[in-house]
């Protein structure tokens, strides 16, 4: 399954501790060869601050032999900066967790607030909240990921947006949250820094810590990428993988220009969504624009059913879907989801195309036995999923008449006026404009 593994991709845009979870879920998968893994997993964890963590891979590598000069020297430097940096803090830290500050702390998210609250009662600095940056920051290095959550939020709480390291602070806050699995805090953290992308740029601020299109660009390819531990594992993250995926332009701008691999992750949420019959149309497009860059058994599925209406096609595939899918980090645990849903729209575009269906034919096209089908069937007749008959004697299925009803009939025929006077409006104006150029429209502003 090495061939569909998208972990060499996907490692590129997330910070060093991200990865971990990756390899380890590989290692158990067995998808790569275990020394070849250890040896990987060894040359991030050197660059951190998790030196224990490096000495344990070198152990399982060589178990035989010395620990080297190199990572015990670099073990003694991490002890003794940590201390240094405790030292440093040592007198913040006591402020942070005195009962009042604490108590503060909690009845209060204005930092404003807080910050004056400090300086009143605590003589407190704000140019101290640089230690209190590089202490968070060395715990995190070194895998204590509790404390370096607690350190960078005061830090955003009390620093101003302006600041050199706010944008960095989100970023670890968000990474250290995704990994103590704090999916609910993750996600928030998500939202407040998508929102700060997406609100700095040069014209607004420059101050911002980045400001041409192309930082902004990278930030989001970052976002997107660190937003799948949150989306996989958060109650609503299917619904918000689609809209932040398909829906958001800026966001699908930047899957479709640096990471079309994106596309399997939102592939699988609309299958496995309840939103999939209103969303499907727009993902095909975007599978067929990008098809020449980006596929796998996953994309394939959709466009074997969707555009070629290859239903052997797409049973094939579907067998690859089951082999992909248990083996990636973040969609093992949609398997059963997906095949279930992936059954359930073969069968609804089957529907579209005959009245009357085979129930052993079906059973073929949705790789289930006749008695399975049949009950599988039945089930979704019985949930009102379905409308149809089976004929027990005859081996059929009868489908019902679909009819739209009057609302949605209205729904269909009005949907695009909107746009439709929007555009006629634009040309209104564009030619009055061009035969009266000395005219203003009444909710034009005068001059001054």
């Amino acid at each position: 399954m090495a061939e569909w593994d998208l972990t060499s991709k996907i490692g590129t845009f997330l910070d060093r501790h991200l990865v971990f979870p990756l390899l380890e879920f590989l290692h158990v998968k067995q998808v790569y060869d275990e020394r070849e893994l250890l040896l990987g997993k060894l040359e991030i964890v050197k660059n951190t601050r998790m030196i224990d963590y490096a000495i344990d891979i070198h152990k399982q590598l060589h178990p035989n032999a010395a620990i080297p000069e190199e990572l015990l020297e670099k073990r003694r430097k991490v002890v003794n900066e940590l201390k240094i940096y405790q030292e440093e803090t040592n007198h913040i830290r006591q402020i942070f967790e005195s009962p009042a500050v604490v108590k503060q702390i909690e009845t209060t998210r204005d930092g404003r607030m807080l910050l004056e609250f400090l300086v009143r009662n605590y003589q407190f600095n704000i140019e101290w909240m640089d230690s209190v940056y590089i202490f968070a920051k060395s715990q995190y290095e070194c895998g204590n990921y509790l404390a370096a959550t607690e350190y960078l939020y005061l830090y955003r709480l009390l620093v101003p947006p302006t600041d050199k390291n706010y944008l960095n602070g989100m970023w670890g806050k968000l990474a250290a949250e995704i990994l103590m699995q704090s999916w609910d805090t993750a996600l928030d953290d998500f939202n407040r820094l998508k929102e700060f992308i997406d609100s700095n740029t040069k014209e607004l601020n420059d101050n911002v810590p980045f400001g041409s299109q192309l930082i902004t660009l990278q930030q989001r390819t970052w976002l997107i990428h660190w937003s799948l531990f949150v989306f996989f594992n958060h109650p609503k993250g299917q619904d918000l993988i689609i809209e932040t995926f398909l829906f958001s332009q800026q966001y699908l701008n930047a899957i479709q220009t640096i990471c079309p691999h994106i596309l399997r992750y939102l592939t699988t949420a609309v299958i496995t969504n309840k939103q999939r019959p209103s969303v499907m149309k727009e993902l095909v497009k975007v599978i067929q624009q990008e098809s020449y860059q980006y596929r796998d058994p996953i994309t394939e599925f959709v466009e074997c059913l969707y555009v070629n209406f290859d239903f052997d096609g797409a049973q094939k595939k579907l067998r690859e879907c089951e082999q992909v899918l248990a083996n990636d980090f973040f969609l093992v645990s949609c398997l059963d989801s997906f095949i279930e849903n992936a059954r359930l729209v073969i069968f609804e575009t089957f529907c579209c195309i005959h009245q009357c269906l085979s129930i052993e034919m079906l059973a073929e096209k949705l790789n289930m036995t006749p008695e399975v089908a049949e009950k599988w069937i039945v089930n979704l007749i019985r949930n009102a999923r379905l409308d149809a008959k089976i004929d027990s004697q005859l081996g059929h299925v009868v489908m019902g008449t679909k009819k739209l009803s009057p609302y949605q009939q209205l729904i269909e025929k009005t949907k695009v006026l909107s746009l439709r006077a929007q555009l006629l409006t634009t040309n209104v104006e564009k030619k009055a404009s061009a035969n009266h150029p000395e005219r203003v429209p009444y909710w034009g502003t005068p001059d001054f």
